[in-house]
């Protein structure tokens, strides 16, 4: 078995280890890699028995440890597997456009765990995605460390495609995935002004009229503690503009609460933002201190009750809101994608603002004949706190 860790916070550094112990109990050959095998003693002081422990990105090291602990048989015809081998269904796939980030968030050892910010070239990437497409993918799932910074580290330099020439500029990425066909979805995508550009793209059709931006939060003495961007009034201001321009953009964000001196003020700015900006997806986390961050430093350290007590706040407005959004969409056709299909003929599918295991589901039942990867339209008939009800077709 291999075990892929986070080193990130405490609690998942935590969660690594406890992963690391189940997989031995389970099947007791185990490698560990990710982040927490950068932290190699603390593994081994707490897991002798692991066979072997890689750091992140480091895929020969992890296939070499797998060879060597079970060897290959060689049965090429019985054994043949496509490569590469994904661990998603058949219909989405994460496209990786670049590695680690350059920011300096003063919560955060992002860069520290995996380095600066490294941009893949746009013709490897556009490649791979034409791959995945033809393998049969209906929805790419752009995701890296600071998707909207792509390119920057490498002066946004062109690489050849069949001839062509693609640059490695988040524009001109974006621009050419729309061309594939099928949903493309952004993730931790920062709000910077080039952004703009794609929320054409967006009202055109081309890419999912859907960003996950890690806005974090909206108080400027916090984001300033943080070393976020601080003007709240101007992202707002970028955000009403894309709404006017795109009216179905969803945004799905994520919040930290019980940060570093952050007081009520502060937390009751969060909520009125949350709101004011029409966020339609919203994740929250409780601010816990990280081994190597700078804010580790910072005075005001918020009591863990009251971290708890804002999380549970917040995430209760966020749900009042998303049923709020989501109640007016009662009655229009829109597309869905099938992710399964229950016994009783229940389709459990998402739309164009839903991204796997993190947002909401559309339930169809009676969706006779459908299977996972079909695209179908549906006429959306009710919807609960995160979820839509439709029926198939036009007739509601």
């Amino acid at each position: 078995m291999i075990v892929n860790t986070c080193g990130f916070l405490d609690s998942a550094r935590a969660e690594s280890l406890e992963a690391i112990g189940e997989a031995l109990n389970e099947n007791g050959r185990v490698i560990v890699t990710g982040c927490l095998g950068t932290e190699r003693q603390l593994v081994e002081d707490a897991h002798p028995a692991v066979l072997a422990i890689t750091g992140p990105q480091q895929y020969e090291a992890v296939v070499g440890a797998v060879h060597r602990h079970l060897p290959p048989v060689a049965r090429p015809f019985e054994d043949l597997v496509p490569t590469p081998t994904r661990l998603t269904p058949r219909h989405y796939a994460y496209l990786k456009i670049s590695e680690g980030c350059s920011n300096r968030c003063s919560f955060c050892i992002i860069p520290h765990l995996r380095g600066a910010l490294t941009s893949r070239p746009a013709a490897g990437v556009v490649a791979e995605a034409e791959r995945l497409v033809a393998d049969g993918v209906k929805e790419l799932l752009v995701i890296s460390q600071d998707t909207s910074a792509y390119g920057r580290d490498i002066k946004y330099a062109a690489s050849t495609l069949r001839g062509r020439e693609i640059r490695a500029h988040f524009q001109d990425l974006t621009s050419e995935l729309a061309k594939l066909g099928v949903w493309v979805r952004l993730h931790y995508v920062y709000p910077y002004p080039h952004v703009d550009q794609v929320i054409e793209l967006m009202a055109d059709g081309g890419i999912l009229p859907y960003l996950d931006i890690p806005f974090q939060h909206a108080s400027p003495t916090i984001l300033k503690a943080m070393r976020r961007p601080d003007n709240e009034v101007k992202t707002l201001d970028r955000i009403r503009a894309w709404r006017r321009a795109c009216p179905d953009l969803a945004i799905r964000s994520s919040f930290i609460v019980g940060f570093p001196g952050e007081t009520e003020g502060d937390f009751e700015m969060l909520l009125d933002w949350i709101e004011a900006a029409g966020i339609d997806r919203v994740g929250c986390f409780k601010y816990e201190p990280v081994a190597g961050a700078a804010s580790n430093a910072l005075p005001g350290q918020v009591p863990e009750p009251l971290k708890q007590e804002r999380h549970d706040r917040l995430m209760a407005h966020a749900q009042a809101l998303s049923a709020e959004r989501l109640a007016a969409k009662r009655g229009r056709q829109i597309e869905v994608l099938v992710d399964q299909v229950d016994g009783d003929g229940t389709a459990v599918a998402r739309s164009q603002w839903d991204a796997p295991e993190i947002d909401g589901q559309v339930f169809v039942p009676g969706a006779i004949g459908a299977a996972p990867g079909d695209l179908m339209t549906v006429t959306v008939t009710g919807s609960d706190d995160y979820d839509l009800m439709a029926v198939p077709g036009g007739a509601a």
